[in-house]
């Protein structure tokens, strides 16, 4: 794989007028040059079209039309995509820099052995883009910790077709889970080999459907249950929900203590 491999970013929409504009600038705006963006619009009723015409003159493929759900549009996504890496970049979410897709594609040339690069994310608040509630890192990720529910951020995750082609697509009968369940894959049962970076590469709103509150978590935990027990990997419900006391901890504890020492310090 050489430094000027085609990237494929895959972005799924629905009625997504009112934050779309920030992801699409974000591609568009990328200083790495061998890029196809693939937008999968679920038939939005909004203004999104409109803001495509405006905004995504870049676009190398749009589609608008109804699916079963966001797995099933990125699962279209991927039989569209003809890059060598392939990325998904949610509709309310951004690259945190111009040169992300450059530094992905120079750490795959660099080790052309590797299946997977992967960053870490932001958490921001919705009405303020610059206020970071939660941060995910990508270096504090390790396969045997699926057990336990932790996954990589997949909005920063980049990952060869080739190994799409060894393990398959996303499983659709998982409404919320089926990113963790192609991590399994990916990471427990085809052994992959990935490199993890120190920097965080992709900004995340909060309140998507994998943040949504207590009701989502049962959803997710159960189906991330279900996932390893098919691909028989031993876990327990309540071992899943061990994580949630850790995840506060490590991503917004320790932000809030951070921020409360500098305003503090800042101050003296």
């Amino acid at each position: 794989m050489n430094i000027n491999s085609k990237i494929s970013v895959i972005t799924v929409a629905y009625n997504s007028y009112h934050t779309l504009g920030d992801t699409l600038k974000s591609v568009a705006f990328q200083t790495y040059l061998n890029v196809e963006h693939i937008l999968i619009d679920g038939g939005s009723s909004d203004d999104t079209f409109s803001l495509v015409c405006k905004e995504g003159k870049h676009l190398t493929k749009y589609i608008s039309e109804p699916d079963f759900g966001i797995f099933d549009a990125m699962n279209k996504g991927l039989n569209l995509a003809t890059g060598e890496i392939i990325g998904f970049l949610n509709s309310d979410d951004f690259y945190i820099e111009n040169n992300v897709l450059e530094e992905v594609a120079r750490a795959f040339s660099e080790n052309p052995n590797l299946d997977i690069v992967m960053g870490g994310i932001d958490f921001v608040h919705p009405s303020n883009l610059l206020k970071i509630v939660r941060k995910v890192d990508a270096t504090g990720f390790y396969p045997w910790m699926m057990r336990f529910g932790f996954m990589p951020p997949h909005p920063s995750v980049f990952i060869k077709r080739s190994a799409y082609a060894r393990i398959g697509s996303f499983n659709t009968k998982y409404k919320i889970g089926a990113d963790f369940d192609l991590f399994v894959r990916l990471f427990m049962l085809d052994s992959a080999k990935y490199k993890a970076f120190q920097k965080r590469w992709v900004r995340m709103r909060t309140g998507g459907i994998s943040t949504s509150g207590w009701s989502s978590m049962k959803i997710i935990t159960q189906e991330n249950l279900d996932s390893l027990m098919s691909h028989q990997i031993h876990s327990h419900y309540f071992i899943l929900l061990l994580r949630l006391p850790v995840k506060f901890l490590r991503q917004v504890l320790l932000i809030r203590l951070a921020n409360f020492l500098n305003k503090y310090f800042s101050h003296r």
